[in-house]
């Protein structure tokens, strides 16, 4: 695909080029490109990196803050980082919580709020699903209960992506009970210090711990913490959903590894998985273009709304497509896991390199077409809002 740019974009690019080449946690970076698993620190490293820039609130306003980008910009922003193999920016502040409060909040939660996310003082989570409420979001069940000036919170939430790393969680809470469930919800901060909140891992099937169940018993929450009105929860959450949803197509990194699936391919002399790749390329394109109009749109006024459920299905299907198609180029070398042969400083991988960590990112890629909201939810979002059935 060729996209033609401006003399001012490619300066743009070229000054996120020059930040990757020498401003990019060189450690981050070596890890990155090893496969190997970042630390806590590591990810503080590479976002107290990009704050140091100015570059963390690449999709805000620039009245809160943010770089006030063009879609262009943000568009290259986000390509050249995935090219550069660099990990995501952790959405839960920035692309999360962050538009929820600078549209929603009051003025002394953005002042309070908005300059610690734009700083990576705070690492946010996100308290959403529970048990038996993950697709079906609205049927949650923890409880917020006034008490003068605080809510007592009682319940759980599941599948918390790196709470055990997490300052503060932003939660929907039920503070009414009716007929609607979507009614009585309410959007709620909250700081992880807080008594009576207990964080239990889980381990994925890929063996690593990502994901926690948080458990909260008799928290008491400062009222202030309340985002919005009472009970308006629902209609934050499906704004708050409609950002997490564009941010997920991760369009610069599936191209990253898109390119060194080319490359193993082409050493392969195998015909049939060459035609696979290029049907993926095809179709990598096509979403690469879909995400350049939404961007467009959102630079002239709008906010991503049901178009960012089609980002979310077709990038989640390409993210994991890749890792199906890198264990068929592995072979039975995918099936070594995790793979080194011999001890200490002479462990090798076993077979081809890229084999060695081939099953466990399909593993753990599992859950793309989950979170965010399940694929098939985001069909009957874009049936619904889109197509007008």
């Amino acid at each position: 695909m060729e996209i033609n740019f401006t003399e001012a974009d490619i300066k743009f690019r070229d000054e996120v080029r020059a930040f990757l080449k020498d401003d990019y946690p060189a450690h981050v970076k070596a890890k990155q490109d090893s496969g190997e698993s970042l630390t806590k620190e590591d990810m503080i490293d590479f976002h107290k990196a990009v704050s140091k820039k100015g570059w963390m609130g690449y999709n805000w306003p620039v009245e809160y803050g943010g770089t006030g980008w063009t879609s262009t910009q943000i568009y290259i922003f986000q390509t050249e980082f995935g090219l550069a193999g660099c990990p995501p920016l952790l959405a839960f502040g920035v692309s999360m919580v962050g538009p929820v409060i600078y549209t929603f909040g009051n003025d002394e939660q953005k002042k309070r709020f908005l300059p610690d996310i734009l700083d990576f003082n705070t690492w946010w989570c996100q308290g959403y699903s529970e048990p038996g409420s993950g697709s079906d979001l609205a049927s949650l069940k923890t409880k917020a209960v006034k008490d003068g000036d605080d809510y007592i919170i009682n319940g759980s939430k599941t599948w918390t992506t790196l709470a055990q790393s997490a300052d503060w969680i932003f939660c929907l809470v039920r503070t009414e009970s009716g007929p609607i469930k979507q009614e009585g919800i309410s959007f709620i901060l909250v700081d992880m210090k807080t008594p009576g909140i207990e964080v239990k891992p889980i381990i994925t099937i890929d063996g690593e711990h990502e994901v926690n169940s948080v458990f909260f018993t008799d928290v008491r929450v400062p009222a202030e913490n309340l985002i919005g009105e009472e009970g308006k929860g629902w209609t934050y959450a499906k704004f708050l959903l409609a950002h997490e949803r564009f941010g997920i197509a991760a369009v610069g990194g599936s191209k990253r590894s898109l390119k060194k699936l080319k490359e193993v391919v082409s050493e392969l002399d195998n015909p049939e998985l060459e035609r696979k790749v290029t049907e993926l390329e095809i179709n990598l394109s096509s979403l690469e273009f879909t995400e350049l109009r939404l961007l467009s749109a959102l630079e002239n006024g709008a906010h991503p709304g049901a178009e960012s459920s089609i980002l979310k299905i077709r990038g989640t299907e390409i993210q994991q497509r890749l890792t199906e198609l890198f264990v068929e180029a592995s072979g039975e070398y995918a099936l070594i896991y995790p793979g080194p042969h011999g001890h200490g400083d002479n462990a090798k991988p076993a077979g081809p390199e890229h084999a060695s960590q081939s099953l466990s990112k399909y593993l753990n890629m599992r859950k793309t077409s989950i979170y965010g909201g399940s694929n098939e939810i985001q069909k009957n979002i874009i049936s619904k809002h889109v197509l007008g059935v």
